[in-house]
């Protein structure tokens, strides 16, 4: 493995060679100040994140310059070189109608209730629940500082490989955890909320061994649900289907990292932007192919780098994306199996676009096979080709920058605005002050924002390795401070972006319901038949205290004033 050193690094290692004890010590010791803070106060909804301690063996540091940072890499378990490994599971290759999805979903959470929660975000327009299977170590509590990433099927009714992709996905995951460290690592580290149908209507109406044509893909009121978002920049006067309004509420309850929405009809990643001020609309690809080849011009965002870097992260580990071979004659070939959206053929209404621009989610579109809804005994060989790219792409959440915003009191900043400079769609944080972003190695300019707090800048770090992990602390204001992130106004939009605390639960003999109650828009809670009373109860995590450690930091000959606190393999420095 070739090692890539830099000067911060070199200066941490002697240190560590110098006093092996402290860098021993520092990597199973207390978690970070301000997440130890937040989970002191006994909150009873929200435990303190502790990444896994299935980690890599290296014990090299790496200054995060301006930032006051230092972390251990994880590079071992998320960078290892890993093969396919075939599904060990026992789910048929075949297709499942809403009943026999609903069925095997219930009964994955019935076997594997420690790392699986089943909610419901809504119901189709004829009345089919939007099911969501959560996949994770805490499957029933968000935990402080560990990301939410998802997975949405189906988008297109008629486009039914990817369905069946996260069902195995599903029980590839769960199977796995406790035989494959990669997997136990990702579940451990990761809560992944997967969507296999967001258009059960459509897939109602669609036919097996229909590869081209419209049948069933639009919803039972005849919408493309891929064109019903609000656009960045056009207006989108088509009215919000029960589906759509159903993932817009959700991920503004949940702050998303990072996402993928699986269709079909071609062999590409496509990333944002999908729109773009002055393109002729097509409506879709098939009908876009001449148009393609002429006039599309690529629409290209602030994080285009990073775009490419995910959709290539699925293209080569695609069995067959990579080379860029176009279905058919007439299609457009693909170099390396990626594409920007709107360089394919432009559209008004994305979901991409709109996760990426209102709530800062890296979505990209996975178009996973050429026939949209091919016979049932091809699904073998689909499952094949994307089984490790499905799970490679989610891993890409640990990349880049994360961390809390606090007052000088520790306490977390609800909603504070913040954006990478030069790079102007913003993000903001969560109900706990926690922050997430994907980007590629480098040296950036954190610029943050908050109502009653003076602006911050900070420079900082972000390596190859592991996440940089960053606290910010703001000190308050009289006056208030400027709006910096990108939120277009939709009357059919709710904008509100506190993270949700989705406590969920299942219960195998009866059915649960979603509901949002007590006034709290920013919370779910499912309610389920209680065996025991007959009555409805909810389960709540319980909070855990971690311990705290304060160590002395040193940086070559220098000393720094300050604190070090560890979050399991990964020490944070706060000035």
């Amino acid at each position: 493995m070739q090692l890539r050193i830099r000067f911060g690094a070199l200066l941490s290692l002697l240190w560590c060679v110098v006093n092996p004890t402290f860098a021993a010590t520092q990597l199973h010791a207390a978690r970070s100040a301000s997440v130890a803070q937040q989970a002191a106060k006994g909150d009873g909804e929200v435990r303190a994140f502790e990444p896994s301690s299935n980690v890599g063996q290296i014990f090299s540091l790496d200054r995060a310059a301006g930032g006051g940072l230092y972390a251990f890499d994880n590079f071992s378990i998320t960078h290892e070189p890993r093969a396919y490994r075939p599904d060990i599971g026992a789910l048929d290759f075949v297709y499942h109608n809403q009943e026999e999805m609903t069925r095997y979903l219930r009964e994955t959470v019935a076997r594997y209730p420690n790392l699986t929660a089943l909610y419901s975000i809504g119901k189709s327009a004829q009345g089919r629940d939007l099911w969501v299977l959560v996949v994770s170590a805490s499957p029933y509590e968000h935990m402080l500082g560990k990301p939410d990433v998802k997975y949405i099927g189906n988008i297109h009714g008629n486009e039914a490989v990817g369905r069946e992709l996260l069902l195995h996905l599903i029980q590839y995951l769960v199977s796995s955890y406790g035989s494959d460290p990669y997997i136990k690592w990702l579940l451990d580290n990761t809560r992944i909320h997967i969507l296999p149908s967001l258009n059960p209507d459509g897939y109602a109406a669609s036919k097996e061994g229909t590869c081209d044509g419209g049948q069933g893909r639009y919803n039972s009121r005849g919408f493309d649900l891929n064109r019903n978002f609000p656009d960045y920049f056009k207006q989108n006067n088509k009215r919000s289907q029960p589906e759509t309004e159903a993932v817009k509420d959700w991920i503004s309850k949940i702050q998303f990292v990072l996402s993928g929405s699986l269709h079909g009809g071609a062999l590409v990643v496509s990333y944002p932007y999908d729109n773009t001020p002055n393109a002729k609309i097509c409506r879709s690809s098939s009908t876009c192919a001449v148009f393609h080849s002429y006039t599309s011009q690529p629409s290209l965002t602030p994080d285009d780098d990073v775009f490419k870097h995910l959709s290539l992260t699925y293209a080569n580990n695609h069995g067959k994306m990579s080379r860029g071979v176009a279905c058919k004659t007439a299609s457009p070939s693909f170099e390396n199996g990626i594409t920007n959206g709107a360089a394919w053929y432009p559209l008004t209404g994305g979901m991409q676009d709109f996760n990426y621009v209102w709530h800062g989610c890296m979505e990209v579109t996975l178009e996973v096979s050429c026939c949209k809804f091919p016979p049932a005994y091809e699904l073998r060989k689909y499952w094949d080709d994307n089984q490790l790219s499905l799970i490679k792409f989610l891993a890409e959440a640990h990349r880049g920058v994360q961390g809390f915003v606090v007052d000088p009191t520790g306490n977390p900043i609800e909603r504070a605005q913040l954006k990478i400079k030069g790079r102007d769609i913003g993000f903001t944080t969560t109900k706990y002050g926690e922050f997430w972003r994907v980007l590629l190695p480098g040296v950036y300019k954190l610029e943050v924002y908050a109502d009653g707090y003076v602006p911050k800048d900070v420079d900082f770090m972000v390596v190859e390795q592991h996440p940089t992990l960053l606290n910010v602390t703001l000190q308050p204001s009289k006056r208030t401070t400027p709006n910096i992130v990108q939120q277009p106004s939709s009357s059919s939009f709710n904008t509100q972006q506190s993270s949700m605390l989705d406590t969920v639960a299942t219960h195998s003999a009866g059915t649960g319901s979603l509901a949002v109650g007590g006034g709290q828009a920013d919370r779910i809670t499912v309610h389920f038949p209680d065996p025991a009373t007959g009555g409805a109860s909810m389960r709540q995590p319980q909070p855990q205290q971690p311990a705290i450690l304060a160590l002395p930091v040193a940086n070559g000959d220098v000393a720094r004033q300050g604190t070090a606190t560890t979050n399991g393999d990964r020490i944070i420095f706060t000035e």
